[in-house]
């Protein structure tokens, strides 16, 4: 509640945007925004109108700001955070300009070759017209992968309100995941050494997800670990969680990327990433399942030793 440009109340959530000790003060210096000390002590007919502010408490954070006036002459003033709002819309917008580029690559990569073979086919050596239609087929399936994983994120987020309560065996589910890599396992001379404590208890999950999330996380292992080097998965009891870890013995990951890894369409290498088959997509996966299911996703990495991916699952209830 402002009066004669001064701040005669603020309840708590003002305090801790703005400061304890602002009731008593000068308006302008309280909210530091020249659009908003203009309509604070502008004309009473711009009451109605909101305005936009940047900066207040953080840099990056967004408010709305709208005043009214009340009968003795004062102002009464609401402040509305929007930076979730702002940062989802944010997120949207670039999801759809990130996902445009990531089919527009490939594609255009498609429509020259097949136009080529097409139009040249007769006359193109038999290498080449293999090399071409190869390029097409790895192309293709790069875009079908692109497109499954962009539909497993779309399930997945529209059920995240759902929460998984099936009582699973993560032993089985990794030895699953073990049998599928194998090939690629052994094509980069790597091991899948598999640890699993005794007594494991069984946890609250969807097994198709959780297969997914196992299988992100052991085929990423083996894409960005040396080759030659063990991959590592061990199961363990934590409280009340199952804690999985996966572990590569790669070039690592640096502090400043790690926030970021679970972002959709993040790389900390582009080129690599997308030289190796990746979609960019599947570690958003595993946050989004892990998120699903109630539980938590941590990464340590130490650049040029290696990774480990821990996702701790709740116990399944009766499972204790």
């Amino acid at each position: 509640m402002v009066t004669g440009g001064s701040i005669r109340l603020a309840n708590a959530a003002a305090r801790a945007v703005l400061g304890s000790r602002i009731e008593g003060q000068d308006v302008r210096l309280a909210i530091r925004h020249p659009a908003a000390v203009e309509r604070l002590l502008g004309p009473a007919g711009q009451a109605a109108d909101e305005v936009e502010l940047v900066g207040l408490r953080e840099a990056q954070r967004r408010w709305t700001m709208s005043i009214a006036p009340v009968g003795d002459g004062s102002t009464l003033v609401r402040l509305r955070d929007k930076s979730e709002a702002h940062a989802a819309e944010q997120m949207r917008v670039d999801f759809v300009a990130n996902a445009s580029h990531e089919l527009r690559t490939p594609l255009a990569t498609v429509v020259g070759y097949a136009e080529t073979l097409r139009e040249e086919g007769a006359e193109l050596d038999p290498e080449t017209r293999d090399r071409f239609t190869a390029i097409v087929h790895d192309e293709a399936r790069r875009m079908q992968r692109l497109v499954e994983d962009l539909i497993s994120l779309s399930r997945i987020e529209a059920e995240r309100f759902s929460t998984p309560r099936e009582a699973l065996s993560l032993e089985d589910l990794v030895e699953q995941v073990v049998d599928q890599c194998r090939r690629a396992a052994s094509k980069r001379g790597c091991e899948l050494v598999v640890e699993v404590e005794t007594g494991l208890p069984r946890a609250a999950g969807d097994p198709i997800q959780i297969l997914q999330l196992i299988e992100n996380l052991v085929s990423n292992a083996l894409r960005y670990g040396r080759a030659g080097t063990p991959v590592s998965i061990r199961l363990q009891r934590e409280g009340g969680m199952v804690r999985l870890s996966v572990s590569d013995q790669g070039d690592g990951i640096a502090a400043e990327h790690i926030p970021r890894i679970t972002e959709r369409f993040y790389r900390v290498d582009p080129s690599r990433s997308r030289a190796l088959g990746g979609t960019g997509l599947g570690m958003a996966i595993v946050k989004h399942i892990v998120e699903r299911h109630r539980g938590r996703l941590v990464i340590d990495s130490v650049v040029g030793k290696g990774t480990t991916f821990h996702v701790l699952l709740p116990v399944a209830q009766g499972r204790t």
